[in-house]
């Protein structure tokens, strides 16, 4: 039984990947340029864009188990909907769709809402699909190191309701581990929603403290300037993405990202380790 990995050059796609080779799986990649990455021996590597009707029908022929990874893109929501509608006309009945923490609350943050839609759309077809739900990725604080270290300051808008930060690595095996087990079950598993959480819920100062820790100097945590937050972002991504994640540093100052009961013991007994903390992921990086 053979299970595909969409997104398969990305960050989260390549450890999926990894994860599943590791435990013995038949992988094949979905990717747009096969020379970006060298995937393990044994995976099957094959070309396609989510757009592309027929190259998504030729990679999901003879395929038992789907993951759904779709980058932050204008079209976000139109590539997933036509991806696991021929999905479904190929008869493939096992899926884990990568979604977001809190669709349902941050409605007004485009890739948020776009996310929520194919949720919907996964539950009103009757997919068998797990929905994974994470929180903000610990990895993501890698594009700001520069004005932490250079200038002191920690900008992201996190302010003091909290995140529950979760590391990439966790993500993807937990991915991997669910896709297995649905590749795996007599009948596909029913409908489920995990929110991928760390083991803390984080302030702004919090996270500053932690970098202090981590560095043995002062960082202050300067992240309540949403415009400021804006413009630096359009220095290294077009114009509608740095507005998408506005709105989404908005609803943090708002609303926070925040687990609900039981979420980090779920992930935990997955996994059977701790999850990965921030401050051991930063004090990766610090001795790094």
């Amino acid at each position: 039984m053979t299970i595909l990995v969409t997104g398969a050059t990305g960050n989260i796609g390549v450890q999926v990947v990894q994860n599943l080779v590791d435990r013995g799986a038949d992988v094949r990649a979905f990717v747009r340029d096969p020379a970006k990455v060298a995937f393990p021996a044994g995976v099957d590597v094959v070309k396609g864009d989510f757009l592309d009707v027929d190259s998504l029908r030729a990679a999901f022929d003879g395929v038992s188990t789907l993951f759904v990874l779709n980058a932050v893109a204008p079209d976000e929501f139109t590539q997933a909907l036509i991806a696991l509608n021929v999905a479904r006309a190929a008869g493939i009945e096992r899926i884990v769709y990568l979604s977001v923490i809190h669709p349902d609350v941050y409605v007004n943050v485009p890739h948020f809402a776009g996310k929520f839609g194919v949720e919907r759309m996964i539950e009103q077809m009757g997919l068998a699909a797990t929905i994974l739900r994470p929180a903000y990725f610990i990895q993501n604080d890698l594009m700001i190191k520069d004005a932490i270290t250079g200038y002191g300051v920690y900008p992201m808008p996190v302010g003091d309701k909290g995140l529950a930060m979760i590391d990439v690595r966790d993500i993807a095996e937990i991915a991997a581990l669910e896709l297995l087990r649905r590749d795996q079950a007599d009948g596909p598993p029913p409908l489920d929603r995990i929110n991928l959480v760390g083991p803390d819920t984080l302030k702004g100062s919090d996270i500053a403290a932690i970098w202090s820790e981590a560095l043995s100097r002062p960082i202050h945590y300067a992240g309540g300037d949403m415009s400021a937050f804006e413009q630096n972002l359009r220095q290294f991504m077009p114009p509608w993405m740095a507005y998408d994640m506005r709105m989404m540093g908005e609803r943090f100052l708002t609303d926070g990202m925040l687990p609900e009961a039981g979420d980090a013991e779920r992930l935990t007994a997955m996994l059977g380790r701790p999850l990965r903390s921030y401050r051991n992921f930063i004090s990766e990086v610090a001795a790094a």
